[in-house]
């Protein structure tokens, strides 16, 4: 993911700065107010919103005005649930942030106490739900890691852009343990595995059915074999091989 290095460096000064603020405010264990605050500034340091014009809390749900949301050429492009800094994050805090941004198209959520970003995709699938796309612990960002400057781009307004968040979802669908076990047992692979076993014995009798059973019974691990992200993903996988 290229990020423009203006972006960069405000990473390195912003980021140091609310890792103080952060820590100071876990200190005191100030309120959600006081929190909202900080997650404000954060989105105009940090992130590149104007805190005037893109950060805004006027948006309601069922009767209760969401905490944040971000509004960029006159859409949302994420909503934001913000909760006290020393209070854990549980899914039951997206509920109405949810159900409102199904109701209204918005894609994204974020939950976040100021240190913890948790950021969720709104999924219309067969059950409403908020499904996982990465976690940003604000007090253990290294602006060394490549992955924590990526998590970082995908929120600001500069990545908005070039749709960073979506092409970063496309990734982490399709670079994670249930894609390659998928693609690991694929005919095609299965069968290159058993051609590479007869070069090391040419008299070497093996079937691909062998193979196969050697990686479903005790290469793959069986928690991964059992999950639904494994099953859909061999179904992606052979359609892919299809085409």
């Amino acid at each position: 993911m290229r990020i423009p290095k203006k972006v960069e460096e405000r990473f390195s000064t912003s980021v140091t700065k609310f890792k103080r603020v952060l820590k100071k405010a876990l200190d005191k264990d100030v309120n959600e107010s006081d929190t909202v605050a900080i997650v404000t500034d954060i989105l105009a340091e940090v992130f590149g919103y104007d805190k005037y014009e893109e950060v805004t809390s006027e948006y309601q749900i069922k009767h209760q005005f969401c905490d944040l949301a971000i509004k960029v050429n006159n859409q949302i492009r994420f909503l934001i649930e913000v909760k006290a800094i020393g209070i854990g994050l549980k899914d039951n805090h997206l509920d109405q942030a949810l159900t409102y941004g199904a109701k209204e198209g918005i894609d994204w959520i974020i939950l976040t106490n100021g240190i913890m970003w948790d950021v969720y995709k709104v999924s219309m699938g067969q059950n409403l739900a908020a499904v996982p796309l990465c976690s940003i612990n604000f007090l253990e960002l290294s602006m060394r890691d490549e992955e924590n400057k990526n998590s970082l781009f995908i929120l600001c307004k500069e990545g908005l852009t070039s749709d960073a968040i979506a092409e970063f979802h496309e990734r982490v669908n399709l670079v994670n343990k249930y894609t390659i076990s998928a693609i690991i047992s694929n005919d095609s692979i299965v069968n290159s595995i058993r051609l590479q076993l007869r070069k090391l014995s040419s008299g070497l009798k093996i079937s691909n059915e062998e193979v196969a059973e050697i990686l479903m019974e005790e290469v793959i691990k069986r928690d991964i074999l059992d999950d639904d992200h494994f099953k859909k993903a061999k179904t992606k996988v052979k359609r892919a091989n299809g085409k």
